[in-house]
């Protein structure tokens, strides 16, 4: 039977593509192509009689990277992709919950609480068991049931070391019971319970491991502890699991995930064949020799070595500012050149390890006229807008879920005040019900109860009139009825909210043309689901602006890797962690990948932070990438850093386009500290020395004169210390 879709294929793509029927781990480099990989396996089972479309599972970790694969497979094969279970971790336990609620016990029209929801949830329970919440703040607490569920773990499960962490269970327990009276999960509940469900139910389990034979998963190594026992109860004994991943781009710690889930993979599965793509397809050759020379120093891992048919390309671009504003000034003029050539500024990316190194770049990007975007604003189904009208459709779906009822029952403002509110949740907490059957007992007296029985009156005539319309249309209903439109039409800048509130109809028109599904409900989990998505602003040519940790999955012509300091990157805190400093550096080697054809790094000898000017030393990632594929593009100041104990950088000449006056560099904070620059002393601030115990540093303050004299030292590896020059034994760099 004729295959098309296998030509092009590099060997080793082909051989994935069409393994036999066993469980495989594939290690696919960046720019490998393991999207093409993944899709052509699902349309050569298909296409071969091996499954139907109905017999595949395929995990990806992204709405978008889902909805790209069936594109994808309907470009390749006539069939319909609509029933085929090809989702996020999230969005098929949703699937799976929804066809067994009873089993799960839910009801039919169960509600998703995202992040923010959850959080407002926490704090309604806090408040209603009166626990202080200075001692066990939200986000805290949020976190820690999150982290919980991640692992498997029921607040009966978790380990209580000390009373603070057993109060914490009581109120992981207390959340539980809240939910589920409410009739509401939150992402990791959805997980947690469809694990469970699989786990205690061997009926349903057996229906699926029949017929789920071929389970596909993308992106293996950002899989937590969770997601993989969810893995292994639906894989039967009979089931082939296509596992793609790749650990020198696993960067999610934080998150929960777990890069010894590939290992364990290959022991638990009897894998017998693991493919590597090492054939990248985006990037030159210096680059590509650039991120293996770095990824090479960590250790434990499943081993490969990236490599392109294309050329070696320019040399990477390595430039060390003075400070943190003329590092970005040098970035705005770069960009601005490449502009010049022809590069959009689409195409063109400034990566960072932290938020908080945005201000001064966009500081400068704005000053200089350049358009920019920073990824990881507010996105559409998290507008407060937005957030309104999804509460008041929640609401009109199941009137006991307490969170869209506190959002909205004085919004836009009706004479419902705090205490009145205060009284209603006591009602609830003492009858053991919903806000909405507190409210309805009529309890609450005077004007304040009339407002709350005006407020169910209006929700309950919307729910009257939408049941039958069509999902557009109940959307148009509730904001023609719930006074949002009014209300924002109302306000001095209201018009953007208006126009939000109107794409929301948009978006439900979009979704009943894509959904099999065009219930409300359906549409609520949609825009659940979707919350954590970025959709970028259409047809703009601005820079794009983003950490390294958002950049991953993304190329761009040039990228910038700015702030390559110790402390900044790697960052302190990889230090307290036990793989801490492995992590960072496969970070690192994800923003190396991002770029195609040019990449610039870039330094600063002092930054401003928490409003003191902090000199540092060169990232140790600098000194990992081999001499002769760098490019230094400014020229040598007094002061340098050294990128390791025994040497520092051999810079080259100037450039004929200037780079900035290196006398510009910041005063010392302390004024004792200018007798170290007097002629007669080898000592000044921001001086690089070594020290025969402590290594490699830089000299960051200093205070007294003569035999009490002493120097503040920033070491490499043993941090910060003061040293008196009479003993210290200082060598200078």
């Amino acid at each position: 039977m004729s295959q098309p879709f296998l030509s092009g294929l590099n060997p080793e793509q082909l051989e994935a593509a069409t393994l036999p029927h066993q469980s495989a781990l594939i290690l696919a480099g960046a720019g490998s192509g393991k999207t093409r990989v993944l899709t052509t396996r699902i349309a050569h089972l298909i296409q071969t009689g091996q499954t139907s479309p109905a017999g595949i599972l395929a995990v990806t970790f992204t709405n978008k990277a889902a909805k790209e694969m069936l594109t994808r497979l309907s470009a390749m094969l006539p069939i319909n992709t609509r029933g085929m279970w090809i989702g996020t971790f999230h969005g098929l336990c949703n699937r799976l919950l929804r066809a067994h609620h009873r089993e799960a016990n839910l009801p039919a029209l169960f509600q998703i609480l995202d992040s923010a929801d959850q959080l407002s949830a926490i704090k309604r329970l806090l408040k209603a068991l009166n626990v202080d919440d200075e001692k066990f703040p939200p986000k805290q607490l949020q976190h820690f049931i999150n982290g919980s569920k991640d692992q498997g773990l029921r607040a009966k499960d978790v380990e209580a070391y000390d009373p603070y962490t057993r109060r914490q269970q009581e109120l992981f327990a207390a959340y539980d019971e809240q939910c589920q009276r409410e009739g509401v999960v939150d992402f990791a509940e959805l997980l947690l319970r469809s694990y469970e469900l699989l786990a205690r139910d061997a009926a349903l389990r057996s229906h699926y491991q029949s017929r789920f034979r071929h389970i596909l998963v993308d992106e293996f190594q950002d899989t937590n502890r969770l997601q993989y026992l969810w893995l292994k109860q639906l894989a039967g004994p009979d089931a082939a699991v296509f596992a793609v991943g790749d650990d020198d781009q696993s960067i999610y710690a934080f998150r929960g995930a777990r890069v010894g889930n590939m290992l364990d993979f290959e022991r638990d599965f009897g894998v017998a064949k693991v493919i590597k793509l090492e054939q990248n397809y985006r990037s030159h050759g210096n680059i590509l020799d650039a991120a293996n020379a770095l990824i090479a120093h960590n250790r434990g891992r499943l081993g490969k070595n990236l490599w392109t048919a294309e050329s070696t390309g320019e040399p990477i671009r390595l430039y060390e500012a003075a400070t943190d504003g003329e590092e970005a000034q040098f970035i705005v003029e770069e960009a601005r050149a490449l502009k010049r050539e022809g590069i959009d500024f689409a195409d063109i990316a400034i990566l960072y390890r932290s938020n908080a190194q945005s201000r001064v770049l966009e500081h400068a990007l704005f000053n200089a006229g350049v358009p920019y975007r920073v990824h990881g604003g507010l996105r559409f189904f998290e507008r407060q807008e937005i957030k309104h009208a999804l509460a008041y459709l929640r609401l009109i779906g199941n009137t006991d879920d307490d969170g869209a009822l506190l959002r909205v029952i004085n919004f836009p403002a009706r004479g419902i005040g705090a205490r009145s509110l205060e009284q209603l949740q006591e009602i609830a907490l003492r009858n053991q019900t919903s806000l909405w059957q507190a409210a309805q007992s009529g309890q609450l007296g005077g004007k304040a109860g009339a407002n709350i029985g005006a407020f169910l009156a209006r929700v309950e005539s919307m729910q009257e009139t939408c049941r039958g319309l069509p999902l557009p249309e109940q959307i148009e209903h509730m904001l023609a009825h719930s006074g949002l439109i009014a209300h924002y039409q109302g306000e001095k800048e209201g018009a953007d909210r208006v126009e939000n509130l109107n794409e929301l109809v948009n978006a439900a028109v979009g979704f009943v043309a894509e959904s099999e599904d065009d219930s409300l409900a359906a549409f609520l989990t949609h825009a659940a689901l979707e919350a954590g998505e970025h959709q970028a602003e259409a047809g703009s040519d601005a820079l794009q602006m983003m950490t390294v940790h958002a950049a991953k999955g993304l190329e761009f012509h040039a990228v910038f890797l700015s702030g390559l300091e110790e402390g900044l990157f790697p960052h302190d805190n990889a230090r307290n962690e036990a793989d801490g400093l492995e992590e960072e550096r496969r970070l690192m080697y994800v923003a190396i990948t991002r770029a195609r054809r040019r990449l610039y790094l870039s330094l600063a000898q002092s930054r401003m932070l928490h409003g003191q000017f902090r000199y540092g030393l060169a990232s140790r990632f600098l000194n990992e990438i081999p001499e002769g594929l760098l490019k230094r593009i400014n020229p040598a100041p007094k002061a340098h850093y050294p990128s390791s104990g025994d040497s520092g950088y051999q810079r080259s000449e100037s450039r004929d386009r200037a780079t900035k006056n290196w006398a510009s560099q910041p005063e010392p904070v302390n004024p004792a500290a200018s007798i170290y620059k007097n002629a007669d002393s080898p000592w000044h601030i921001g001086q690089n020395v070594t020290h025969a115990k402590f290594g490699a540093g830089v000299i960051v303050n200093s205070e007294g004169s003569g035999a009490e004299a002493r120097v503040q030292v920033k070491f490499r590896d043993s941090g910060v210390k003061w040293l008196a020059l009479e003993y210290a034994k200082l060598t200078a760099v």
